[in-house]
């Protein structure tokens, strides 16, 4: 076996689409992979470069590839190089374990660093997510979840180390009601629920990373004293995961309350009629994810009835 790396190549699609729909059966992984996909969030990004897709070939035929990238600036109005993500490395299954993973990831490393990355990491998370929502991890990128114990041990043995973790939580639309709490009937007289369908993205980088899925923002307004959009959050639909899962799923984010708002069960209002909403619309599933020390929002989450599906890790090389 000998084996050739180089970087991606437009006749690649059909082949890395191959790659990924040979992947065993990972309830992170979108599932099945189509070109048109993997055009649209992949290679369609305007800030996407071939050079950072690297492809491993066998007898000129693409076996694997790993995607080194980068996140936005600060203002979100640009790429910034200062650190780099390689979101994945895959490998067809009877090419595993031979160290094709272990020598894309070299590569990628390679890339990022020669293009001024001083940082590494491992698995999109945060504003590491130029690349794979939609394809890779549910809500939101989430590092390296531990279900996907391959790339885990992968990155693990590459000196990565994890600095930090994210919960992924699940609720069922179906068996949702509000808990019992004085506060939500108390919201219920003196606040109203606002709908925005595909709000405008904020930042040239949210546009470039959410604009391909269908959007709703939620937003509480409050009678007494008057405050407009006093909380609000927003969902996605997550349209190829639930193609995988069998069940219309939404994905929770961008929760916020106003500071002085804040711990009198609003946010557990405002989700908690969004849900209801959801329902009504056919959606059966809503996902959602935090970092594991954030205990207030895991605590309002399993209030709701949320539970814990998945962990991930946010990796980071010494």
């Amino acid at each position: 076996m000998s084996i050739v790396y180089r970087t991606f190549r437009n006749s690649d699609p059909p082949h890395l689409v191959d790659i990924w729909r040979s992947q065993p059966p990972e309830r992170a992984l979108a599932q099945p992979m189509t070109v048109d996909i993997f055009d649209q969030l992949i290679l369609a990004k305007q800030y996407f470069d071939p050079h950072g897709f690297i492809v491993a070939c066998d007898d000129n035929t693409p076996v694997g590839f790993a995607h080194a990238a980068f996140g936005p600036s600060d203002a979100g109005d640009a790429v910034s190089k200062t650190m780099g993500v390689t979101h994945l490395v895959m490998t067809k299954a009877h090419y595993q374990r031979r160290g094709i993973g272990r020598e894309l990831l070299n590569r990628a490393e390679d890339y990022l660093r020669t293009q001024g990355a001083g940082v590494l990491y491992a698995g999109g998370v945060g504003h590491l997510n130029g690349f794979y929502l939609g394809m890779y991890g549910g809500s939101e990128l989430p590092g390296v979840l531990e279900s996907s114990r391959p790339a885990q041990q992968l990155f693990r043995s590459a000196g990565y180390h994890e600095i930090d973790r994210v919960v992924v939580l699940h609720r069922e639309t179906s068996t949702f009601r509000p808990p019992v709490d004085r506060r939500l009937m108390q919201w219920r007289r003196n606040a109203s629920l606002r709908l925005t369908n595909d709000p405008p993205p904020r930042t040239w980088w949210e546009a470039c990373t959410t604009g391909d899925f269908a959007q709703v923002r939620f937003d509480v307004d409050v009678k007494s004293p008057a405050v407009e959009s006093a909380a609000h959050l927003t969902f996605w639909m997550m349209e190829t995961q639930s193609a995988a899962w069998g069940v219309q799923t939404a994905g929770l984010v961008d929760l916020a309350t106003r500071p002085e708002l804040q711990r009198q069960g609003l946010a557990m209002f405002l989700i908690g009629e969004a849900i209801m909403q959801l329902r009504n619309y056919g959606v059966s599933l809503v996902e959602t994810q935090t970092m594991i020390h954030n205990t207030a929002a895991l605590a309002l989450y399993k209030k709701l009835g949320f539970t814990e599906v998945d962990h991930g890790s946010v990796f980071r090389k010494a």
